[in-house]
């Protein structure tokens, strides 16, 4: 069993920024790729940024240069560090983790948290 925690949403004016944090528990033995996505209100979800166990990193066009992401492989945590946030970036954003169990250490397995709310609103 996997469950993914996540913190840090809320309400921020334009212009200014919220960290997003995002741990992993329960029966990992290795987690390849660890991210965020998000979903606004009428659209579908889209990937956001995400982080490779070698930290190498995706972003979205619209984030880049604003948001960072990064990863603690000593934690199971990934961060998510948003800056001049925009009306634009409110949504549910959603921590997901490709984790490969014990158990089955060839084999990758997709999770997501459930969800905190980031609202960007004067």
């Amino acid at each position: 069993q996997v469950q993914l925690k996540e913190s840090g949403g809320g309400l921020v004016q334009p212009g200014g920024s919220l960290r997003l944090s995002c741990a992993a528990s329960g029966s990992i033995f290795t987690i390849n790729v660890m991210g965020w996505y998000r979903q606004a209100p009428g659209k579908q979800r889209e990937l956001v940024a995400k982080v490779w166990r070698d930290d190498s990193t995706n972003y979205a066009e619209s984030v880049k240069g604003r948001f960072t992401v990064s990863r603690d492989n000593a934690k199971n945590t990934v961060y998510l560090q948003m800056n001049s946030l925009e009306p634009e970036d409110t949504a549910v954003y959603y921590c997901y983790a490709h984790i490969s169990p014990p158990t089955a250490k060839d084999a990758i397995f997709n999770y997501w948290g459930q969800g905190t709310q980031v609202t960007v609103s004067p």
